[in-house]
């Protein structure tokens, strides 16, 4: 099919495009910028909207197999595809977890099953994320797995850490650590501080989360692997990632929106919604957050998406998994805390959510470049609208975010030069 993208500011963090020109997508493909064919199968009016590489959100939590309940690998991706995004990574901690080359298949299968948004399989670093063994990396390639993580637990032993970095870089991929010293975090459903003294709940310290990162900044020196730092939610990680990159350290990291949009003085509330790993910080994290978004020391926005039941979460706080669904509130969000205050220009938000992830994942994805893969996300950055939880297309409503006022939607999401026919 020829599908032509009319008058619409193409933004492309890739080639440095950021202008008002046509996109004319030929089959699944980019063929070019500006030729358009005078008959097309199709037009898309973009006039005042904004066209951008898909978003690719390189971390959620999808549930399937295990607990189908709480989201599947289609209601994710629907969920992914009403969000904008193209491509997301699919974290192992399922039951039973990603830890082969057939649970790596079966992902991929599902996905093309979905037929909504591409979702890519991320390995579980250690059989069944138990900590003890090395999981079969090399079939989890061949099976499709774009990374290696226990993410829902930290790689403890850095021995077992240290052979993962070795045995990844044969195959080129990152391996993502859920940064957190479990016996510093302890018991804490919150972050450690003034708040948690007051509420009585107990705290988790920023020093468990930058004890981790440190670790594992030394581990990527010496094993000269890459590093991805997941979710990094205070100010001294990312200092430190910063000074690693300094050195020639290869790591990259990402930041949550609600890492820096809220700060654990929302669990005043007692809603458990507002309860996640890492916790939610201060207001100086957040600062020293968007200064690493802004300077390049974190290098992608991730959603985090972990979705869970309302029988789960409406629970007393302590006693309520961690986790929100965010892959439907991350455009938004982007725009109205990032983009619209200057904190970072819209071609800096895009190469975060886009241009980068891609790039960390070894995704053919991320540009509009002629030849590329027709991923691609039409928004509309002032359109002001209010987060509605009931009008998501995840399974799961445990999101801090209901009936906040944002700004920015997709309006279309097209996957391999194919309007995915139930987006926005």
């Amino acid at each position: 099919m020829n599908l032509v993208i009319k008058g619409g500011r193409v933004v492309d963090p890739a080639s440095g495009l950021d202008k008002v020109i046509d996109v004319f997508v030929q089959d699944n493909k980019i063929a070019a910028l500006g030729n358009a064919p005078q008959n097309p199968d199709m037009t898309i009016d973009a006039s005042g909207l904004v066209v951008v590489p898909g978003l690719v959100d390189m971390h959620v939590h999808l549930r399937e197999p295990g607990n189908e309940e709480e989201e599947t690998i289609a209601s994710g991706a629907q969920s992914a595809a009403a969000a904008g995004i193209t491509s997301c990574a699919c974290m192992p901690n399922t039951e039973p977890a990603i830890d082969s080359e057939a649970s790596a298949e079966f992902v991929i299968l599902q996905s093309r099953r979905a037929a909504h948004a591409n979702v890519f399989p991320i390995g579980a670093v250690t059989r069944g994320r138990k900590g003890e063994q090395l999981a079969e990396m090399g079939g989890l390639v061949r099976g499709g797995a774009v990374a290696f993580s226990d993410d829902g637990d930290p790689v403890a032993n850095a021995e077992i850490l240290r052979r993962a970095l070795l045995y990844a870089k044969i195959f080129d991929k990152p391996v993502i650590n859920h940064c957190e010293n479990r016996e510093l975090a302890g018991k804490g459903v919150m972050n450690a501080g003034s708040v948690s003294m007051i509420l009585g709940l107990p705290g988790m310290p920023s020093a468990s989360e930058e004890i981790m990162v440190a670790r594992d900044l030394a581990l990527a020196d010496i094993t000269g692997g890459t590093l991805h730092v997941a979710h990094v939610s205070t100010a001294g990680s990312v200092e430190l990632v910063r000074r690693a990159k300094e050195k020639g350290i290869r790591v990259t990291c990402e930041a949550t929106p609600h890492h820096f949009t809220l700060t654990d003085e929302c669990v005043e509330t007692f809603d458990s919604n507002y309860k996640v790993n890492p916790p939610l910080r201060t207001a100086a994290d957040i600062q020293a957050i968007k200064a690493g978004l802004a300077d390049g020391t974190i290098d992608a926005i991730a959603s985090d998406h972990a979705p869970h039941t309302e029988e789960e979460k409406d629970v007393e706080f302590s006693f309520a998994p961690f986790g929100i669904i965010g892959m439907e509130t991350l455009l938004p969000l982007v725009i109205t805390e990032l983009v619209r205050p200057g904190v970072i220009s819209l071609s800096r938000a895009i190469e975060l959510t886009s241009t980068t992830p891609a790039k960390i994942l070894r995704l053919d994805r991320g540009t509009l470049s002629p030849g590329a893969i027709a991923d691609i996300t039409i928004m509309d950055i002032e359109n002001e609208w209010e987060i509605d939880v009931n009008a998501f297309r995840s399974k799961s409503r445990n999101c801090p975010f209901h009936g906040r006022k944002v700004f920015g939607r997709a309006l279309k999401t097209i996957v391999s030069g194919q309007v995915v026919p139930d987006s926005p």
